[in-house]
């Protein structure tokens, strides 16, 4: 864990206990600095997210990653059972606190908690590249999601047009901590999160490896000119 005089961060090599202790850090404002940081498109996102799975009432989503279950809530307002899932246990009691009535859990990604095939969908938001080894994750929620079931990952990406991928970029790394500073209850965090997002693999990248990764017909689209993109696959 790197420590600094106003918090702490976890590192590139992603140890599952730093990056807990991390978010742990900063869920008491997580979801007020997120929406601040993105100017409000993170609320988008996650529409966009809901209607890329093609939910239908009564069918089964896990929602890896949760965080405070505000994605979950998201999800659920599809009419399908949303369950959230996630390893900081300080976010998931945040989320507790303002969602009760969101099901969340306590869990790994690379060991979900679940028997094969339990879920018609399964999705994980801006958590992916959080995660120490990103194929057995994938592996793992193709393991629970039945056949011909939908993934969704919506995760952080390259902006395709030069000119304004240079501005975002220095924007990632110059401005985001900066602003974070003003709102985060651990602003340090945002440094890592913000190395993390460079250090990501581009649109074409992460396609490959979740073709690689149990899950047939994979596509993407960008949101947000590339800052993020949706990638959609189906369990094979």
């Amino acid at each position: 864990m790197t420590r600094t005089p106003h918090g702490q961060r976890a590192s590139l090599d992603k140890q599952p206990h730093e990056v807990a202790a991390m978010f742990d850090g900063v869920a008491s404002r997580y979801d007020l600095t997120n929406t601040i940081v993105s100017f409000g498109q993170d609320r988008g996102w996650r529409r966009a997210t809901r209607a890329a799975l093609g939910l239908r009432p009564g069918e089964r989503v896990l929602d890896v990653g949760a965080g405070t279950g505000v994605s979950t809530e998201e999800l659920a307002h599809s009419g399908a059972y949303a369950v959230g899932l996630d390893l900081s246990i300080g976010m998931l009691q945040a989320g507790r606190r303002t969602r009760p009535y969101v099901p969340l859990l306590a869990g790994d990604a690379l060991r979900l908690p679940f028997p094969d095939r339990s879920f018609d969908a399964v999705t994980i938001s801006l958590a992916l590249r959080n995660v120490v080894d990103t194929e057995a994750a994938l592996r793992e929620m193709a393991r629970v999601t039945r056949p011909g079931g939908r993934l969704v990952v919506c995760e952080f990406s390259t902006p395709t047009n030069p000119v304004f991928r240079t501005v975002y970029l220095s924007y990632l790394m110059r401005s985001l901590p900066a602003v974070a500073r003003t709102v985060s209850s651990n602003p340090d965090a945002y440094v890592y999160l913000a190395e993390s997002i460079r250090a990501w693999p581009d649109q074409a990248g992460l396609a490959a490896r979740i073709a690689a990764s149990g899950w047939g017909r994979v596509g993407w689209r960008n949101l947000t000119g590339g800052i993020v993109a949706l990638h959609r696959a189906v369990r094979e």
